[in-house]
């Protein structure tokens, strides 16, 4: 049985599923639309003709800004809401902060860059 956190906000009959796959040698977790199919080579993936949706995010898509992994949880508040709050690490200043992830249907989820978000501000996302 395939795991789901949420329904497609771009073609509004799939299903986001949690997939499994390898991406540089290394086991992640891909959630796409059911109405995604995807084919991987060479670490390329490619949509099949029969496709008729594009959406995905890399479970790694924020590890740039030293965020390991988008957990599930963070995922179906991404789908639920549309948005978000997201703890992320400078290495250049050597301190946390926290930036609102929206869905994006071009890239699968954005970072909101130029709102502030209060560090003492509650926040419940996990770790």
């Amino acid at each position: 049985m395939i795991k789901t956190v949420g329904k497609c906000h771009f073609c509004k009959d799939g299903e986001i599923e949690v997939r499994q796959t390898i991406v540089d040698s290394k086991k992640t977790k891909l959630y796409a639309c059911s109405n995604a199919h995807w084919t991987f080579e060479h670490d390329m993936a490619e949509l099949t003709p029969e496709s008729t949706c594009s959406f995905r995010i890399f479970q790694n898509a924020l590890l740039r800004w030293n965020k390991k992994a988008l957990g599930e949880r963070e995922m179906r508040t991404l789908l639920s809401e549309e948005q978000v709050k997201v703890r992320l690490y400078s290495s250049k200043a050597k301190k946390e902060y926290f930036k609102w992830l929206i869905l994006d249907e071009e890239y699968g989820c954005s970072v909101v860059w130029d709102v502030f978000i209060d560090p003492d501000e509650e926040l419940n996302v996990e770790c």
